[in-house]
């Protein structure tokens, strides 16, 4: 694997972000328990900051999507509160799902930034206008990458990265104003 050459990102084309989700909105740790079904009960841990910048990409007017491939309900229920639309869930080839959203949304591989972790998100990454991965991702992955956040997966990497993506399109002010008088209304 080596790393695309991609041409400069123009961030004011930028219209959707993907994420994965174990690894990269959680710890990548999978916790289970008893349940009254035939499968254990799954516990994810979600960061805060996070939800909060999902709330802010979309004050922004910027898509979300989160491909990942495995199915939670925990992260089902985590869509729902947080309003994010596309949710795509025991997705085996996430780079074939990717592109159904961008011909679906009618957009491109260079409107859209993703976010993973490891190998399978890899074909992903290498078509999108920019890649991310958090801090912990694999080494590998992380060379491909063209931003490595400082932070962990599940412990605030996807909130710097869409810090990061509103300061690059100027609407980081205005998103965190249009929120604000969200709750002070």
């Amino acid at each position: 694997m080596e790393r695309v050459i991609k041409p400069p990102v123009d961030w004011q084309s930028v219209q959707l972000v993907i994420f994965d989700c174990d690894g990269v909105l959680t710890d990548g740790k999978m916790i289970y328990g008893p349940s009254d079904t035939f499968h254990p009960m799954e516990i994810k841990n979600f960061n805060a900051h996070d939800g909060l910048g999902f709330t802010l990409l979309r004050q922004a007017g910027l898509l979300m999507a989160i491909i990942t491939g495995r199915y939670s309900s925990a992260l089902k229920y985590r869509c729902n509160i947080l309003k994010i639309k596309y949710l795509y869930q025991n997705v085996e080839h996430k780079l074939k799902k990717a592109e159904e959203l961008l011909t679906k949304l009618n957009l491109s591989w260079q409107q859209a930034v993703y976010m993973g972790d490891d190998y399978n998100d890899v074909p992903c990454m290498q078509m999108s206008a920019f890649s991310v991965c958090p801090a912990d991702a694999v080494l590998e992955v992380q060379k491909l990458a063209d931003m490595v956040t400082s932070k962990k997966g599940g412990d605030g990497a996807a909130r710097e990265l869409i810090d990061f993506i509103l300061k690059k399109k100027g609407l980081y002010e205005q998103a965190v104003d249009a929120y604000l008088q969200s709750i002070s209304s």
